[in-house]
């Protein structure tokens, strides 16, 4: 049946991330798929909780602390899955992200802390990754954004960190075919925590709704299906793609309009 190409049964899958929001969710869909998961975040005592969820779903969880701007951490949480499991099918990379500052405002340094944080450090854990993901087939998920192709103000250091997500996405994807699978998820306005603690319930996602044709953001299930079709075996002939998961919306939805700085320059 073709149910059954979703199926990961007895997989194991690495997610970054996982404590909260998409992480926890993509997490959730694995165990669901029939996998085992490493769930990876820097705190301890909120992956024990989401490492529950893994575990009442009948799957194994391994919980490993970890801050993946620190290469050490990620070849930690790379060993301590092989050790754990003694196999590797499916990495997502999900941790990420960066507040918004205008780039008149923006130092060199953040700029460079925001791609070690969404990019160096998915290539880090990737290439680890490969030779254990190629020996069972497997694939790789990278969490991007729709600001890597849309524009707003305020998003240099973050759109452009996960522009060039995608495009070591599509190169990852070539050098490794067919043994590895690398895609990515361009994502919208999702309501994770963070998110709700921005925008609550009233007139910022009002117009956030608005901006967005589907009529509503889109919650962590909606990208953890998203994520279960590229990692299992329903997405085998995709690979070096990026799949847009936002509600169809073709320009940014950001709800908060801010100055680039020059408009009273004369």
């Amino acid at each position: 049946m073709i149910l059954d190409a979703f199926r990961m049964t007895d997989k194991v899958a690495i997610v970054t991330g996982a404590s909260r929001g998409i992480g926890l969710g993509s997490a959730i869909a694995l165990a669901e798929a029939g996998a085992d998961v490493v769930l990876a975040a820097r705190r301890e005592d909120v992956l024990e909780e989401a490492a529950k969820e893994v575990r009442a779903r009948g799957r194994r969880a391994l919980v490993v602390p970890t801050d993946v701007t620190a290469a050490a951490d990620l070849d930690r949480l790379l060993a301590r899955a092989l050790e754990a499991f003694g196999r590797l099918d499916v990495l997502v990379n999900n941790a990420g992200g960066y507040p918004p500052r205008i780039a008149l405002a923006l130092t060199d340094d953040e700029f460079v802390e925001a791609y070690r944080f969404n990019v160096v450090s998915a290539l880090h854990l990737s290439r680890g990754a490969a030779p254990h993901l190629a020996r069972t087939r497997g694939a790789i998920v990278n969490i991007s954004s729709a600001m890597s192709h849309c524009v707003d103000t305020g998003f240099v250091a973050y759109g452009a960190a996960k522009a060039a997500l995608n495009h070591m996405t599509r190169l990852l994807a070539h050098e490794w075919a067919p043994r590895v699978r690398v895609n990515a998820l361009a994502v919208g306005a999702t309501m994770t925590d963070a998110l709700e603690a921005f925008v609550g319930a009233g007139d910022l996602l009002a117009r956030m709704t608005e901006k967005t044709p589907m009529g509503r953001l889109a919650t962590p299930e909606d990208i953890a299906a998203s994520v279960l079709f590229l990692a299992s075996p329903a997405s085998s002939w995709i690979t070096g793609k990026i799949l847009e998961v936002d509600g169809g919306a073709p320009a940014s939805t950001w709800p908060y309009p801010m100055s680039g700085g020059l408009e009273d320059v004369t």
